[in-house]
Order: structure tokens, then C-alpha cells, then sequence
């Protein structure tokens, strides 16, 4: 798992770090699908998610604090990011041979602003039924959906 967000620096601190960058990165996406919407949000996932999450990571000092959360994700550069992440979910999904890939795509409500004449989102997503998971979404320019 390391190897594959190695590309994001772990952010330098004054003192010994107590969290792994593994550790924070992994509590703080499956935070968001879960719907957490800020840095409180990830640290009250992980004291939630205790248990299941110290089957499967390390731990060493529980779970990171939001003010942490905070300072590992905020200078993430967001290309890097992505580009690990789909590596990541790349590296989870097996290959779809014959498994059904469904795309589709939807006009997210209230992306609107008429004021300044700004159209909705529209989003193309593609879904692998098998593992329940996106694995790709595309913002569209227009509503061709092409």
C-alpha cells in the first residue's frame, strides 16, 4: 500500500511523527466514501471505526487527531493524489474479463448559478458492480455525455 501513494511526501514536523502517512491517507478516503465532510468528520470515522480499522492498519498511536488530518491532506497536490489513487484502485480491482463496467451519467442538483450564468455539473461515472465501487468520473464540458 505504501508503495503506491509513494509519490505524496509525508509533511515534515517538529516533533517525531506518531502517525503513519499510510495510516492517515487510508482513514481519510474511506472517511469521504463514507461521507465525512472535513478534517472532525475523518478523526470521529477512525475512533468510530476503531476496531475494524486496526485489522488491517498499523496504528501505532490510534487514530490521528483532525488538526493532523489537516496538515497531511491540505498540501497534497491533487494530481499526484489522483494519480495514486487510481493506482490504488487499479491495484484492488482484478481485471474485468466479461464483468459488466455500467456507465452513467447524471446532472448534479443545485450545481447551477444563474446569476453568473453558470450551467449544472454533469458527471460520467463508471461503476464495477462486482466490487461496489467507482472507478472512474469524468466532469463533462457540456450535456453530450459522450
Amino acid at each position: 500500500m505504501s508503495l503506491v501513494f509513494s509519490e505524496i511526501e509525508d509533511p515534515p514536523v517538529e516533533r517525531t511523527p506518531v502517525h503513519l502517512l499510510t495510516d492517515i491517507l487510508i482513514i481519510g478516503i474511506l472517511s469521504v466514501i463514507g461521507e465525512s465532510k472535513g478534517w472532525e468528520d475523518m478523526e470521529n470515522y477512525g475512533l468510530s471505526k476503531y476496531d475494524w480499522l486496526e485489522q488491517f492498519l498499523a496504528l501505532p498511536e490510534a487514530i490521528p487527531s483532525a488538526e493532523t488530518f489537516r496538515r497531511v491532506f491540505e498540501p497534497i497536490n491533487p494530481k499526484i493524489f489522483e494519480r495514486c489513487f487510481r493506482r490504488w484502485i487499479e491495484s484492488i480491482v482484478e481485471a474485468p474479463g466479461a464483468q459488466v463496467i455500467p456507465i452513467d451519467g447524471k446532472t448534479l442538483k443545485g450545481s447551477y448559478d444563474r446569476e453568473q450564468g453558470k450551467s449544472a455539473l454533469d458527471l460520467v461515472s463508471a461503476w464495477s458492480s462486482e466490487h461496489r465501487l467507482v472507478l472512474g468520473q469524468v466532469k463533462q464540458d457540456d450535456k453530450s455525455m459522450e
